[in-house]
């Protein structure tokens, strides 16, 4: 299957792009666990969406780091680069974020996430953000394509609560 660049950004798009998503809930596990668990290889292989993610890059990961995506059913495969890492164990703070460089998919012009957590309560607030520029035409479908999307990223949202409440 061919493959297509994707544009890079920067933390700005996630409040700009055309298409956004996020969503905030609380885990029954330390920052620390849950960071854990969002940096192992084979990470999100609780999600119905996801069928592989396969960091590329040598560990310790960090800004730079590579990883590969492939979405369920397995026809969508995605190459990932990290652009922020930030961890701070004594805080319980941990952030990253990537752009996707290059896709089998030809409808996107940018796609990335952003990935925070931070202690709450008895244990931490996981908040994921996605943010979406679709290519073409159907950048200037992007509104007909809204509520798909959310769906999908609906699903992320009930899968990983569901994971994490089988760590505690």
């Amino acid at each position: 299957m061919p493959t297509y660049p994707l544009e890079p950004f920067d933390l700005d798009f996630f409040d700009t792009a055309p298409i956004t998503h996020k969503f905030s809930v609380n885990l029954p596990v330390s920052p620390e666990r849950a960071w854990g668990e969002l940096t192992r290889q084979n990470t999100l292989d609780w999600c119905r969406l996801i069928k592989a993610i396969t960091f590329t890059s040598p560990a310790p990961y960090g800004v730079g780091t590579t990883r590969s995506a492939e979405l369920a059913p397995g026809y969508a495969r995605l190459s990932e680069r990290f652009f922020v890492w930030d961890e701070e164990p004594d805080t319980g703070r941990y952030r990253h974020a990537f752009y996707v460089e290059q896709a089998n998919v030809p409808s996107l012009r940018k796609f990335g996430e952003l990935s925070k957590i931070e202690p709450s309560g008895g244990g931490c607030r996981f908040t994921w953000s996605f943010a979406i520029e679709l290519a073409g035409p159907m950048g200037k479908a992007s509104k007909f394509a809204l509520p798909v999307i959310k769906k999908a990223f609906s699903t992320l949202e009930t899968d990983t609560v569901k994971y994490f409440a089988t760590l505690r």
